[in-house]
């Protein structure tokens, strides 16, 4: 029996250690990742080799969160600022979202149930009682929700006790549903013999996102639509059919800007203008049109970048500089690209193969730092907060968090100061499979993060 009371913090079954905590395993990989793609996904061809991680058979892989008490390593070895420094665990579904703020982390699964995990250790939690949690995003004392039934859940952390959250209702609201369900104008078709109001989304919610000035909420669904909330009375100020299929990612940037991401293989940008009161949004341009399933998208700090990811495993961008021009392509995958976050200089991509690589931005360049490898399943989302600990002079770091459909997250620390990876040219046979490939020096990744050089 797993329990869900008196804050235990993982399951209670099968303790090596007799303090009730799990193993992790690898589940059966669900055939659906959670972003629709019309096309599968394929192998392609990769300048970065993995770094292999600890023996996940071993006791530290075991532990639900291991603080890397281990044997020491050769002091000779030179420091790797990237590191694992554990994982949350707790077996009741696979991963789907993930959201940050402060010392709290959010995490979203199928099992309907929002934890809440403070100094990694299970905080709070709250149940949404119908559909898998596919987006969590905070806006003040209020946390959005996004389901798989096509409803966004609005939450409220309670003045008195902050473990404490409260449903404070639904976008959109009830009053404004039967309001607007009395006009037969508010009705449009989504399928033949089948009307639905405007203002509700009739399919799964995809992805949720603020607008720069932290007032507009964007909603994103399989539905072929976004739609435009505004945060102060929950009210729906406009829908806009985006995509001629499930729009799987939505962004808000930088000029008004509003970037979204399709299963029919395009990224396009709407601009954001003020009509007296009302807020429209009207399509600008496209960005990218191909026959993958654009699956993510992310837009850095600084504002200048807007990267995509795509079910073929490819990360490109454009710059903001260079109006919107494309200027370049990311290659680090096998397969399709689940997710994409940007914090700092880094840029982090979350994929179908199990792995998140670790890019840094050094101009209009991008090198590959790392490949974050330890995840039994695909990585489903990540989130992303500054380290606040000491740090070296010079460095910036960040605490990463990664949820994968292995149904755990994990903690990494990594540094925009990390010293690049080695790139490795992949050969091919002519069958077109990939042949042995070497380093001279190939990294290798201990648990306590260090990089030990180990001629081939």
């Amino acid at each position: 029996m797993k329990s869900l009371r008196g804050g235990r913090v993982f399951s209670d079954e099968r303790s090596a250690h007799g303090q009730g905590f799990d193993r992790l395993k690898t589940p059966e990989e669900p055939e659906d990742y959670s972003a629709r793609a019309s096309n599968s996904s394929v192998m392609s061809p990769r300048d970065v080799d993995s770094p292999t991680v600890a023996d996940p058979s071993s006791p530290f892989a075991k532990s639900p969160w291991s603080c890397h008490m281990v044997a020491p390593v050769d002091e000779s070895f030179d420091y790797s600022p990237n590191v694992l420094m554990g994982s949350l665990v707790r077996e009741e579904g696979h991963i789907y979202s993930l959201a940050a703020s402060g010392d709290l982390l959010y995490t979203g699964s199928d099992s309907k149930n929002i934890r809440v995990w403070k100094n990694q250790k299970e905080f709070s939690g709250f149940k949404s009682n119908s559909g898998l949690v596919k987006a969590i995003i905070i806006s003040g004392e209020k946390i959005f929700t996004g389901h798989q039934d096509g409803k966004i859940r609005v939450w409220r952390v309670s003045s008195k006790n902050g473990s404490v959250h409260k449903r404070t209702g639904n976008l959109p609201r009830l009053k404004d549903y039967i309001k607007c369900s009395f006009n037969p104008s508010n009705y449009v078709e989504v399928r033949r013999h089948r009307n639905v109001l405007w203002i509700k989304h009739f399919d799964a919610i995809s992805c949720l996102s603020l607008s720069e000035d932290k007032s507009l909420l964007y909603s994103s669904s399989w539905d072929k639509t976004f739609k435009v909330w505004r945060i102060l009375d929950s009210k729906c100020l406009e829908s806009v059919i985006a995509h001629d299929d499930a729009v799987n990612a939505i962004i808000a940037g930088f000029d008004s800007l509003v970037f979204t991401g399709s299963a029919d293989g395009t990224v396009k940008v709407w601009r954001r203008e003020y009509q007296g009161k009302v807020t429209k949004h009207f399509f600008s341009q496209t960005l990218l049109k191909q026959e993958y399933a654009v699956t993510a998208l992310a837009v850095n700090s600084d504002a200048t970048v807007v990267y995509s990811g795509s079910s073929d495993g490819l990360v490109n961008y454009w710059d903001r500089e260079k109006h919107l021009s494309h200027s370049g392509v990311l290659r680090g995958h096998k397969l399709a690209v689940l997710c994409l976050i940007a914090a700092g200089r880094l840029v982090l991509s979350g994929s179908a193969d199990k792995g998140i690589c670790v890019w840094r931005r050094d101009g209009g360049n991008h090198t590959c730092l790392s490949v974050l490898t330890g995840h039994n399943g695909p990585v489903k989302c990540l989130a992303a907060e500054k380290d606040n600990g000491t740090e070296p002079s010079g460095e910036r770091r960040w605490i990463v968090y990664s949820g994968s459909l292995d149904k755990s997250v994990k903690m990494w620390r990594v540094s925009e100061a990390a010293p690049p990876m080695q790139r490795v040219q992949q050969h091919y046979t002519s069958d077109g499979k990939a042949m042995p490939t070497t380093l001279q020096y190939a990294p290798s990744f201990s648990t306590q993060g260090r990089i030990s050089q180990k001629k081939s």
